[in-house]
C-alpha cells in the first residue's frame, strides 16, 4: 500500500509498504484525509524531538524506530472490525484518537492518560498513520462520526485539544475571552468558546489570519495588536471590567504578558500552546494581587465525543478552516513548504482516496 514515511528532518518518503492486518479489538480503516499539524512542521524542520522515535532508539510503546508513518489527524471508513469489536461497523465513517498509552502509569490511572509517562501518538511514534492507504487501530480509539464530511472530520483531533483546554477553564456563556494568536488552535478555541456562548476577542498580527476569524465567525473583535491597544479595546468591550478569561495559543512570551494585562480580577489564563523556552512572569503583580489563575492545558482525554457533537450539532462549523486540499505526492511542497512561508493557510489536509 502506499504511504508517506518519516526519515528524520526533511526527508518525508512516498512509499509501498506493507499492508496491515486487522487483530483481535482492532479496527481497520481507509484514511480519507489527513490535517497537517505543527507538530508534524516541527518534526520535518528540526528532526526526531520526543515522543518522536529516532533511527537508533524504538519508542517504547511502539518498539518502532524510524522511519513511521506519518500523520495523526485523520479521518477515514470503516474497512474491516476485529474480534470484539461492536461500537463500529463496515462502512462507517470515523476518526482515530491518535494516542498509545500504558495505561498503568499515575496519570493513566487517574484517567488523564493524555499526560502518560510513556505517552506516544499514531502517526509521530509508529503503528501506522492517517498518511496511507490502510491502518489499523485499537477499537478503543475509533469514534464514529455519523454523516458528518470526512474533510471537516479530519479537524475533530484538534477541535478536541480546543475543547480539552476550554474545559479546563470552566467557560461559562455571558463571559468575555481573548484568544492571543488565530492560526489553527486559536481559531478553533474561539469557536468553541462562542459555541459555549462567550463573547470572542481575536488578538493577531496576521492580517488573514484575522479576516479568517472575522469571517468564519468565530470572533466578536478582531485585533492586530501591533497597532491597536488592546487593553483598550478589551475594557470597553467589558465597560472596565476586562477580560474573564484569556488563552495563549501563540507561544509567544510577548502574547503572555499582553493577556494578563487584559485580565479582569479573579480572572484566567490558559496556556495551550507549546512554548519552547521559560516565560518570564510577575507572579505577585499578574496573579497573586487580583487572585488570578494560570492554567495550562495539553491534548486531550475524554474530550473527542464532544468535540463531535459540537460539529454534528451545527454549533461549530469547521468548513471555514481547511483552506487547501492537496495530494499525498504533492506533501512537500504543497503542504510543508507553503504552511512554512504563507499566513494564508490554516488547515491543509492531504486526500488519501
Amino acid at each position: 500500500m502506499k504511504a508517506v514515511r518519516y526519515y528524520g528532518k526533511e526527508d518525508l518518503r512516498v512509499e509501498e509498504i506493507e499492508e496491515p492486518e486487522v487483530q483481535p479489538g482492532t479496527v481497520k480503516i481507509a484514511p480519507a484525509f489527513n490535517g497537517i499539524c505543527g507538530s508534524d512542521l516541527h518534526l520535518y524542520h528540526d528532526g526526531p524531538i520526543p515522543p518522536a522515535p529516532t533511527a537508533e532508539e524504538a519508542h517504547p510503546l511502539s518498539g518502532e524506530t524510524l522511519p513511521v508513518v506519518l500523520g495523526h489527524e485523520f479521518s477515514g471508513v470503516v474497512e474491516e472490525v476485529g474480534e470484539g469489536v461492536d461500537h463500529v461497523t463496515v462502512g462507517d465513517s470515523v476518526v482515530v484518537e491518535p494516542l498509545m498509552v500504558d495505561g498503568t502509569c499515575p496519570a493513566c490511572r487517574k484517567g488523564a492518560y493524555n499526560l502518560c509517562e510513556q505517552m506516544g501518538f499514531i502517526g509521530i511514534s509508529g503503528r501506522g498513520g492517517g498518511l496511507s492507504e490502510h491502518i489499523v487501530v485499537e477499537s478503543q480509539w475509533v469514534h464514529p462520526v455519523g454523516d458528518m464530511p470526512l474533510d471537516q472530520a479530519a479537524m475533530i483531533e484538534p477541535l478536541a485539544v480546543a475543547v480539552h483546554g476550554v474545559n479546563q477553564t470552566k467557560a461559562a456563556a455571558g463571559q468575555v475571552a481573548v484568544v492571543g494568536g488565530a492560526g489553527p488552535i486559536g481559531l478553533l478555541v474561539a469557536a468553541v468558546l462562542k459555541a459555549k456562548g462567550l463573547t470572542t476577542i481575536v488578538s493577531e498580527v496576521s492580517a488573514a489570519r484575522r479576516t479568517k476569524a472575522q469571517t468564519s465567525g468565530v470572533a466578536d473583535v478582531v485585533v492586530d495588536p501591533t497597532q491597536d491597544d488592546l487593553g483598550a479595546v478589551v475594557s470597553d468591550q467589558t465597560n472596565g471590567a476586562m477580560a474573564d478569561l484569556a488563552f495563549d495559543a501563540a507561544g509567544a512570551p510577548p502574547v503572555v504578558g499582553q493577556l494578563l494585562d487584559v485580565l479582569g480580577a479573579v480572572g484566567r489564563l490558559q496556556v495551550i500552546a507549546i512554548h519552547t523556552a521559560p516565560v518570564q512572569i510577575d507572579l505577585t503583580g499578574a496573579l497573586m494581587m487580583q487572585d488570578r489563575v494560570l492554567g495550562a492545558s495539553v491534548g486531550y482525554a475524554h474530550d473527542h465525543a464532544e468535540a463531535i457533537d459540537l460539529v454534528r450539532s451545527g454549533k461549530v462549523d469547521l468548513a471555514p478552516f481547511i483552506t487547501s486540499t492537496i495530494s499525498a505526492d504533492d506533501i512537500v511542497t504543497e503542504g510543508f513548504e507553503r504552511l512554512t512561508t504563507s499566513q494564508d493557510e490554516v488547515k491543509i489536509l492531504v486526500s488519501m482516496r
